[in-house]
């Protein structure tokens, strides 16, 4: 088995596409504002063996997707923004706990940590060029795939 991030990705997205909470799903991080109502953006953070996973002929891998919810600081109730957004992440997290094998894709979503952070949530701010100030929170999917990579001697 090979990392497959178009698998994984694809996984995501389309769990936050089915949520219907989404005006835009992006497969990267943006790098200007993505406008206005509730986006989601995905991107690969890190990736790594999983030492206790792993044997002699093959490495265990934890590859770490980020996914980034964005909402416009300055939509209109201002109350409501913390409310949409917290509701997306708790949507997100109920799907991907509910696909713990992302398809079949992976060994699991690695939800309490067991190799590293675990599948969470932090909240915060981002401003964009032009000065777009959203609410955003970041989730840590945490991704283990066995046998990713064959060891061998040369």
């Amino acid at each position: 088995m090979t990392l497959d991030l178009r698998v994984y990705r694809s996984r995501a997205t389309s769990h936050a596409q089915a949520t219907g909470l989404f005006g835009q799903v992006l497969g990267h991080e943006p790098v200007s504002a993505p406008g206005s109502g509730l986006t989601a953006a995905y991107w690969v953070s890190r990736i790594g063996p999983v030492p206790p996973g792993s044997g002699l002929t093959a490495t265990t891998a934890r590859l770490e997707l980020m996914g980034r919810l964005l909402m416009p600081a300055d939509t209109e109730p201002p109350d409501e923004v913390d409310l949409a957004v917290t509701d997306a992440v708790d949507a997100l997290v109920t799907a991907y706990t509910g696909d713990l094998d992302f398809g079949d894709s992976v060994r699991n979503v690695d939800v309490l940590g067991a190799h590293g952070a675990p599948l969470q949530a932090q909240f915060g701010y981002a401003t964009f060029q032009g000065g777009t100030t959203y609410r955003v929170a970041t989730l840590t999917i945490p991704l283990i795939i066995n046998d990713a990579w064959g060891q061998a001697y040369g």
